[in-house]
């Protein structure tokens, strides 16, 4: 389109919409954020808001919709939760005065990784962008989310562990160059539902990259920031650091720290352990209830909720650090006094990390201001509630507490306790701060009164009762006098408007008290907006201390949590230890657990080490409770390695530097891979990523193909985790194949275990208990029947397995019984009998009577012998 062909007006949004091709552009004008064109064509249709169109000087309309400026944060979110960019063009002149067309400029572009609107964010959950650069097979990565000031930066060698690091954070953007595009595009889109943004590959190698991070945290050289030997996080850091520039359109001094981390430094937990555990979501719907982090999260703020779930995405490796957290939240689970006033504390402050973010960005609101002063009035508080602690943790805290007195102290004087939502409303700046303010108050003060002495003198003049002295935005003050009244009306009146029953008027004394009172309005708004700028400078210079606070409101809301959780579910402080043990008794899976109010739930034992018990060969029926049991021993595992107490009486927690889970299957159709080849991707997964630290979870392997195959798939599976050249990690291994029970007698630290069930008749119940040995029967028709199989189907499988057993129905065997050698007699059949029964006997499913009469009825077998 020809922009010589268009309205002065539309030729302004063109040239304003060239330079920002990726977004939707919010262009002010008046009242409304207008749309124009394709933009108005997307939005329209992702808003249901309706497109008209507008007079462009071309032949055709320009297409066009709107959203009132007011309102307009509800249509934002709207966008970007569907993954748009918006950028906000605003008028940055006073329509009445420019000369010409009004000056407009972009001032920020929100996207879905840039939000720091509060009303755009989920309060508990931090807003991460992600920009990830690559050469080869190595991943620069970095994260931030500018609303809390955080960044983080890590190198990476692997599509698969940069996958694992998406999945830690969850991004809600992705910038990549194209060799990540390549390597990790259909992954992130497939497993996220995230189309990643690819960048030109110059827009990563800037040789000013260096310069921009230094200026940003104020240092002199890359290995102050821990990036000395990182070229790709300098690209990926560079790269984010132009983008928030490029969105943000101010300083990004707050964001004055950046963490620089090691993959090895926090546990490995890949893509599909995080969904089989279902830490901070659902596996089915996505939701927090039913989750990990909703079990433990009773945190008191929603700075406290975040740093929770960044502590469960970020399970520590270090067992001095882990107890640290531990030794904390075993003071605040022993004094429920201090509980409950750290409690009453934390519930009186507010998101200060995102309040300290709009601070710096020049968007905080005076009621964010207020917000702010009534957090940092806890202060003192906070520090006399942690004047006695003891544990190490908590007493660092304690220590050179800054109480922030300034701070407070300014924004106590200078703003209204209960401000208007918006600058432009007024009455913003407390009384007693800035003398020209307090001037033009009175001076509006003096005259409302001088109106109302108006109406009295001009009442009393002309002998009108009814005389009014009114107001409106397009004749200003008037005198209103009704219609029977108009012969009374003096000469000196100036009609202004007529009226169907009065007749309004003017006169010199009511225009001078006018301008006095409009003129005071207009320049206190002017001046408050001056005001409120300088107050909120003066705030932002104390940014640095301002975030160390919101670190120890948060830190101690965490600890508080997870003692708060552990004191209402009797959940016990594990021994955290490098010695590779795993040892729970009565452990207890901690969402099931919550999640069966009306059952109790079945504690079990679990004994894993690196050496005589490695792996756990767990055989059973299905719907008796495997999945559940192994799933605890991860998560009670995890758990430990935050710095939390656990579901058990007991626990000695050997730290594990990988969790690994194969639990569960469904056909992935979206990539075209079926139930096995998934199982088999993922089970690859694990042989190649685990080491002998790890801690993996496998359930059915090989069940996905006939079953020679599947029995021989999960045979070597065993054999090559069980060999210590290769992995030699703690593992329980849950299977129908009951072949693979022999494994105990053939490799040493193989330990076979099975889930109790006792049947009576043809019914059985499963007693979810963990026993040692392995199952003499999978109870697949007795299961079948549970679940609702039609009695007629259940009847017909019987009588097959029937005809199976007694060889009237040829099956080929995986394994067939040795024949015998030598001829026995009548007593040894006898006592053949008996050992066999006693030998598939499980004793621990009997009640005190049945086991009597079992003795019983083994007596006298054994004495027909």
């Amino acid at each position: 389109m020809a922009k010589e062909q268009m309205t002065p007006m539309m030729a302004q949004y063109l040239k304003t919409k060239e330079e920002y091709p990726d977004s939707i552009l919010f262009y002010r004008l008046g009242d409304f954020y207008e749309m124009f064109f394709d933009d108005a064509i997307k939005a329209s249709k992702e808003l249901e808001i309706a497109l008209t169109g507008k007079n462009c000087g071309m032949k055709e309309r320009a297409p066009m919709c709107g959203v009132p400026f007011h309102s307009a944060s509800v249509y934002i979110a709207k966008l970007i939760e569907k993954g748009y960019k918006v950028a906000i063009c605003e008028q940055v002149e006073d329509p009445k005065t420019a000369s010409g067309i009004v000056k407009r400029e972009v001032i920020r572009v929100v996207t879905p990784g840039t939000v720091v609107d509060e009303e755009l964010l989920d309060e508990k959950t931090n807003n991460y962008l992600a920009v990830i650069y690559s050469q080869r097979d190595i991943f620069g990565f970095a994260v931030s989310d500018i609303s809390t000031g955080e960044i983080y930066t890590t190198e990476i060698t692997g599509a698969d562990e940069t996958l694992n690091e998406i999945a830690r954070y969850e991004p809600k953007e992705i910038l990549v160059n194209s060799v990540a595009a390549d390597k990790l595009s259909g992954q992130v889109e497939l497993r996220f539902h995230i189309v990643p943004d690819e960048c030109k590959d110059e827009f990563f190698e800037n040789s000013l990259f260096e310069e921009k991070i230094l200026n940003m945290f104020g240092k002199g050289s890359l290995s102050e920031v821990g990036l000395a030997d990182k070229p790709y996080s300098v690209c990926a850091v560079g790269a984010m650091i132009v983008y928030l520039e490029h969105t943000q359109k101010t300083s990004l001094t707050y964001i004055n720290t950046i963490n620089t981390y090691e993959v090895n430094q926090y546990m490995d937990i890949d893509v599909n352990t995080r969904r089989n555990l279902e830490i901070t979501e659902t596996m089915r719907d996505k939701m927090k209830k039913g989750s990990l982090l909703w079990v433990l999260d009773n945190t008191e703020t929603s700075m406290g909720a975040r740093l929770l779930k960044q502590w469960l995405e970020k399970p520590l490796l270090n067992p001095i650090e882990i107890n640290k957290r531990l030794y904390s939240v075993k003071e605040l689970t022993d004094n429920v006094m201090l509980r409950g006033d750290l409690s009453e504390v934390l519930a009186g402050t507010y998101d200060i990390s995102r309040i300290i973010s709009r601070v710096s960005l020049g968007t905080v609101t005076p009621k964010d201001l207020i917000a702010l002063k009534m957090t940092l009035l806890k202060l003192p508080e906070l520090e006399y509630t942690l004047s006695t602690v003891k544990s190490p943790m908590l007493a660092d805290m304690r220590k050179n507490f800054d109480l922030l007195e300034d701070v407070c102290d300014l924004l106590e004087r200078a703003i209204a306790d209960e401000p208007p939502s918006l600058l432009r409303d007024g009455n913003v700046i407390k009384e007693g701060f800035n003398e020209e303010i307090d001037k033009l108050r009175l001076a509006m003060r003096d005259g409302k009164k001088w109106l109302a002495s108006v109406e009295s003198e001009e009442r009393a003049a002309t002998g009108i009762s009814k005389l009014k002295v009114g107001y409106n935005k397009v004749f200003g003050y008037y005198i209103e006098v009704t219609k029977s009244n108009i012969k009374d009306v003096p000469e000196h009146y100036i009609r202004k408007q007529t009226l169907a029953n009065c007749e309004r008027y003017i006169t010199p004394k009511l225009k001078e008290i006018e301008n006095t009172i409009l003129g005071a309005s207009e320049k206190i708004v002017t001046l408050e907006g001056y005001v409120f700028e300088q107050v909120r400078v003066s705030v932002s210079k104390e940014i640095e201390r301002l975030k160390r606070a919101a670190n120890i409101i948060a830190t101690a809301d965490v600890l508080l949590s997870l003692a708060q959780t552990a004191y209402k579910n009797n959940y016990t402080m594990p021994e955290i230890s490098d010695n590779g043990k795993i040892e729970i008794t009565e452990g207890r899976h901690p969402v099931v657990e919550k999640m069966s109010k009306k059952t109790m739930f079945v504690p079990n034992d679990t004994l894993l080490n690196t050496n005589e018990d490695r792996m756990i060969i767990i055989t059973g029926p299905n719907m008796a409770g495997k999945p559940t049991y192994m799933r605890q021993v991860a998560l009670i595992t995890l758990m430990a390695q935050i710095g939390s107490f656990v579901p058990a009486k007991s626990a000695k927690i050997g730290v594990v530097d990988k969790i690994f889970t194969r639990v569960g299957a469904s056909d992935d159709i979206s990539s075209g891979q079926s139930t096995f080849m998934l199982e088999m991707s993922e089970v690859s997964h694990i042989l190649k990523n685990a080491t002998s630290k790890s801690l993996i979870i496998l359930d059915e392997i090989g069940r996905g193909t006939s079953t020679f195959d599947g029995l021989s798939i999960a045979w070597a599976v065993v054999e090559y985790i069980h060999n210590k050249r290769k992995i030699g990690a703690k593992t329980l291994f849950a299977t129908h194949y009951h072949e693979l029970t022999e494994l105990e007698d053939e490799l040493d630290g193989v330990k076979n275990y099975r889930i109790a069930v006792k049947k009576r008749g043809d019914d059985i119940i499963f007693l979810r208990k963990i026993v040692r040995g392995g199952a003499d029967d999978s109870y697949g028709i007795e299961v079948a029947a549970l679940a609702g199989v039609p009695k007629e189907v259940i009847n017909g499988a019987k009588k097959i397995l029937h005809k199976i057993e007694n060889d009237e129905i040829a099956v080929e065997h995986t394994k067939k019984e040795p024949e015998p050698t030598n001829q026995i007699g009548f007593g040894d059949g006898a006592a053949i009998e008996i050992a066999n029964e006693l030998k598939t006997m499980d004793v621990t499913t009997f009640t005190p009577i049945e086991a009597m009469n079992k003795l019983y009825e083994l007596s006298n077998k054994a004495k027909e012998i």
